[in-house]
């Protein structure tokens, strides 16, 4: 009886620690010195609205969401995750909030550049936050771009080796696209209205 359930204790305590990640690689872990109340009520799905007048698009990007990608994350999403895709010509407005002590920024460019350790200038005029080379702490920011001609680009943190890093959400232009549509992970693509 007692060789029973000492066997059941060492099984359960093993099978428990074979599906706790190792340490650094738990993701639901609290993200310490976080200014939350920069984005409280924010959720994925606020990543993509429509924006204000027509033709255009609001994005709220918020830098460190949770802890996942260690924090590199937008909105949770990072390595192109999450695919935000819109009409070419479509005004699109963005907020940037970095809730964290660590310097992020955003920019749109090529999503060739995010294989780069830095990223110089915006790919579309007005594209980035101010100062994107050197991001900015606990605060938020706002720019707005017309994207100008189809192809495939990322809205990528532009603070040196952050992008690298997966710091980037993919974004489409689509000279096909009647209205913009997001897709988070394997989920099919919705459309934004």
């Amino acid at each position: 009886m007692l060789r029973s359930t000492l066997f059941l204790l060492v099984f359960s305590a093993l099978a428990a620690s074979a599906q706790t990640p190792p340490p650094g690689h738990d993701h639901t872990m609290e993200i310490p010195g976080l200014k939350k109340e920069l984005f409280a009520g924010v959720t994925a799905d606020d990543l993509l609205r429509p924006g204000t007048t027509p033709n255009s698009v609001k994005i709220m990007l918020v830098a460190t969401f949770n802890a996942a990608n260690y924090g590199m994350n937008f909105n949770g999403y990072s390595h192109g995750k999450a695919v935000l895709t819109v009409p070419v010509g479509w005004k699109v407005d963005v907020t940037f909030i970095n809730p964290s002590p660590i310097p992020h920024s955003a920019i749109i460019c090529e999503k060739a550049d995010t294989k780069k350790l830095q990223i110089p200038e915006p790919y579309f005029t007005g594209g980035a936050t101010p100062k994107h080379l050197t991001g900015q702490t606990m605060g938020k920011a706002e720019f707005s771009f017309t994207p100008d001609e189809a192809g495939e680009f990322a809205l990528a943190c532009g603070f040196p080796s952050h992008a690298l890093a997966g710091h980037w959400l993919a974004f489409n232009v689509s000279a096909e696209a009647k209205v913009p549509t997001i897709q988070f992970g394997d989920q099919p693509a919705k459309e934004v209205k």
